[in-house]
């Protein structure tokens, strides 16, 4: 190939990476994209930076085919926000990084995560927002497995993720329709397919986390053994978990098991245990009545000083700091 055809198809490339969809051929013509959000009562109440998500009507979901010019300033919820922006480019900012969201790419931002989102200025542009409460599948024994992909904000687009990014795209392009057609089971329907998009997901993970020297038999089996104990992380974060006791619970010596656990995570025992129990005190700081101390040690902290000290390292700001940002106002979703 010449170094012209190089460049002809570099450029090629580049186009198809960021032309717009085509929604027309997505979805048919003439498609409504508003009457399935009729009932919106025209803001979102946000209280001490949380915001309140104002699902449809008797549901869990709220899908949104947004094309306003409006910054959605600092906040968080309890539900995972995905954004798929349509036609031009759409902006996160997320612990002091702004994330660029290009046409087609795929941007997840786990519950909890304080974040601001904004288009970039004079935008045209439209992009569906997702907004998905976890809390109805959270409860599935095999969705603790998926946890550490949800512990970061994190983008999937045609380079980094070839493999999976077209079932992804497809797979929310399918709700999207589920969503705005109001289908019978329409909600039941949607997280069929946000299930499978995890399974999809949690799967690519631990592919690309897992070493080259576990044999493809074994890898399957550790991914159990290791998703169960997740569960069980999960249900006893707020005890004295020790990472000798954890091996011996799952029957590997102390190193192998430190091994295995990072392969499988991303994360060490320790730096995981942590996570999870910063991540419990999200629900709970913005409960003024609450002391620091308190809620320390309610979720499994035996020291205030280490608490604050991991705190600042998962937050960029200390617990005091993270309440104080706290604020309250409205704004619209539409």
């Amino acid at each position: 190939m010449t170094n012209k055809d190089q460049k002809s198809a570099k450029h090629q490339d580049n186009k198809n990476r960021t032309e717009s969809i085509d929604l027309e051929q997505i979805n048919g013509s003439g498609f409504d994209f508003y009457s399935a959000n009729s009932d919106y009562i025209g803001s979102t109440m946000i209280n001490k930076n949380h915001e309140i998500v104002n699902y449809r009507n008797s549901s869990t979901v709220r899908i949104w085919y947004n094309e306003q010019l409006e910054n959605f300033p600092l906040h968080w919820h309890n539900s995972l926000e995905i954004i798929l922006p349509v036609s031009d480019c759409y902006y996160a900012a997320v612990n002091e990084t702004t994330h660029c969201i290009q046409e087609g790419e795929i941007f997840f931002i786990p519950p909890g995560i304080l974040h601001s989102v904004y288009p970039s200025p004079a935008s045209s542009g439209v992009r569906f927002v997702y907004l998905l409460d976890l809390s109805v599948i959270a409860h599935l024994k095999d969705f603790a497995g998926i946890q550490p992909l949800l512990s970061t904000p994190f983008l999937i687009n045609r380079d980094n993720s070839p493999e999976i990014y077209k079932t992804v795209f497809d797979l929310l392009m399918q709700m999207q329709i589920e969503y705005f057609r109001n289908n019978l089971y329409s909600e039941l329907t949607v997280y069929s397919l946000l299930m499978t998009l995890f399974v999809k997901l949690g799967t690519n993970y631990s592919n690309k986390l897992a070493t080259a020297d576990i044999q493809a038999g074994r890898q399957r089996e550790y991914a159990k053994q290791f998703n169960d104990l997740l569960a069980y992380i999960d249900e006893h974060y707020m005890d004295t978990l020790t990472l000798e006791d954890t091996a011996s619970l799952m029957g590997f010596s102390k190193f192998h098991f430190s091994r295995l656990f990072k392969d499988y995570t991303g994360y060490t025992f320790c730096d995981y245990l942590n996570y999870r129990r910063i991540k419990a005190t999200e629900e709970l700081l913005p409960h003024a009545e609450l002391p620091i101390t308190q809620i320390a040690m309610q979720v499994g902290f035996s020291s205030i000083s280490t608490f604050n000290r991991l705190f600042r390292e998962y937050k960029k700001c200390s617990p005091s700091e993270y309440r104080s940002k706290l604020s309250v106002h409205s704004f619209s979703r539409r």
